[in-house]
């Protein structure tokens, strides 16, 4: 069933109302969340009326539908893919086997964990960006920002359905945990670290959508292989939503270099000091910014051997990013993958088992698609006559999870002493002077069309609107 129905208290396309206990216990969940959203969701902006796109389908050419709406009153729902006739399991010791409907009992304990793991980051990055409307560098842009946070409230929901309809109980009591946990909070934080770090500007938030949304897609699309079939098709519409956060993501980070730029030229100058004197971002910091989020998001990947990942593997739960595509059995138990490890003081290849590496199979994945879009900001600078270029930091840089956590390696991989670390950092990742910097410069910019000085306006507008479109009302 692809069209959704508005007309129900939770828009839905998986027939709620024929599952009346189901249907009753997300109504209870309904109002928590709403006043989760209402205390932790953007700040200040809850009478706007913004220009939000919301699904009328999942199918690929009807699921985006344009106009102003106050966010709270956004109708959150629970929308999954269209379901595949003869769908099988494609990977794993059930290879072959029809996928699954309901949850195999011997594989409860791990669904639930890798559920509950993806819907926790969900609200924690709507938590992280709760303040950054009130520094937008233009409505486009706030308006953006509005429908990453709406989109990311509503990927909880699609894992709060899963835990509430097959994890009874104990799915029940992760969904309300799930409102209860907090971005940052000392007591109580979200599980995945990166998901507890602030996004204190929006530099940040670009290289967050840009790189940690990506982390996104990576996941969802390996969960999407998932023999469990109501998880397949629940990421798979969320990947159609994912697209946009990293779009929004790419296009800022492209823009703040296009304007750093056309500043440099404009004044024949490539010091980062003169660059500053002009308000706009240098190229270093953009660097140093972009080693920061890299860094960090692909320590979400996991350690680089996981017996976790060759599990959930092997048993049809999590398979690899375009698992179908791949031309090998898709049971991987002879196969071997290299990792690398530290001997003798040097960063070296070993074999291990690909089984016990999926992990870095799906890391490695990330960084070649990650990478491709650093070369498209390269691509601004070339056409801008300059010869700096931006760069991915090698993967053993600034790791706190997996063989390489606390070691202490450069950005172009050299396995480097405590003492060089400490005197270099500052020119690797970014320093208490860069972020103060950066946040000096984010004054909010909300007269429709206009720009802050520090970024470039976008080359077209959302849904085929112009720049300056009234993407938000303020009432």
């Amino acid at each position: 069933m692809s069209s959704i129905d508005y007309s129900e208290k939770i828009p839905n396309n998986v027939n709620l109302s024929e599952d009346r206990a189901l249907q009753r216990a997300l109504e209870h969940w309904q109002p928590n969340y709403l006043q989760w959203w209402q205390d932790m969701g953007p700040d200040g902006s809850q009478n706007f009326d913004v220009y939000l796109r919301t699904a009328i389908s999942t199918t690929p050419e009807g699921w985006a539908h344009f106009g102003h709406v106050k966010m709270p009153d956004y109708r959150w729902g629970i929308f999954l893919a269209a379901q595949e006739e003869g769908r099988q399991v494609n990977f794993g010791e059930h290879k072959g086997e029809a996928a699954w409907q309901d949850v195999p009992g011997e594989h409860r304990a791990n669904l639930r964990r890798i559920i509950v793991t993806q819907g926790d980051t969900e609200p924690a990055s709507v938590e992280q960006q709760r303040h950054l409307g009130l520094t937008a560098p233009s409505q486009y842009d706030l308006r953006n920002l509005f429908q990453i946070n709406v989109e990311e409230g509503r990927h909880l929901w699609a894992m709060v359905y899963l835990l509430h309809k097959y994890f009874g109980r104990d799915g029940r009591e992760e969904a309300e945990a799930m409102l209860h946990r907090h971005s940052g909070s000392q007591d109580n934080p979200r599980i995945l670290e990166a998901f507890n770090e602030e996004t204190p500007d929006w530099l940040a938030f670009y290289m967050f959508t840009y790189f940690t949304d990506r982390d996104g897609k990576f996941q969802l699309c390996a969960l999407a292989e998932s023999g469990f079939d109501p998880l397949s098709r629940t990421c798979r519409f969320m990947l159609t939503e994912e697209a946009h956060h990293m779009f929004v993501g790419e296009s800022g980070v492209s823009r703040t270099i296009q304007r750093t730029a056309e500043i440099m030229k404009q004044h024949g100058i490539e010091d980062p000091e003169q660059v500053r004197q002009h308000g706009v971002i240098d190229l270093q910091t953009i660097q140093r910014y972009l080693n920061f989020h890299f860094s960090v998001t692909i320590d979400l990947f996991g350690a680089d051997q996981s017996s976790n990942a060759a599990t959930f593997y092997s048993a049809g739960l999590k398979g690899r990013y375009e698992e179908t595509k791949r031309a090998d059995d898709h049971a991987l138990k002879g196969d071997h993958y290299k990792i690398l490890e530290v001997k003798d003081g040097k960063l070296v290849e070993k074999e291990v088992p690909m089984l016990n590496a999926l992990n870095e199979v799906l890391r490695d994945d990330y960084i070649k698609d990650s990478i491709a879009g650093i070369n498209r900001w390269n691509k601004v600078l070339e056409k801008a006559g300059l010869s700096f270029r931006l760069q991915a930091p090698h993967k053993a840089f600034n790791r706190h999870i997996g063989s390489f956590a606390g070691m202490r390696v450069s950005p172009d991989g050299r396995m480097i002493s405590e003492t060089e670390w400490q005197g270099k950092v500052r020119n690797w990742l970014p320093s208490e002077e860069d972020r103060a910097y950066v946040a000096s410069l984010m004054g909010r910019v909300v007269e429709p069309g206009k720009m802050a000085n520090w970024i470039a306006p976008p080359a077209i507008g959302i849904n085929r609107q112009s720049v300056d479109f009234e993407y938000v009302r303020f009432n």
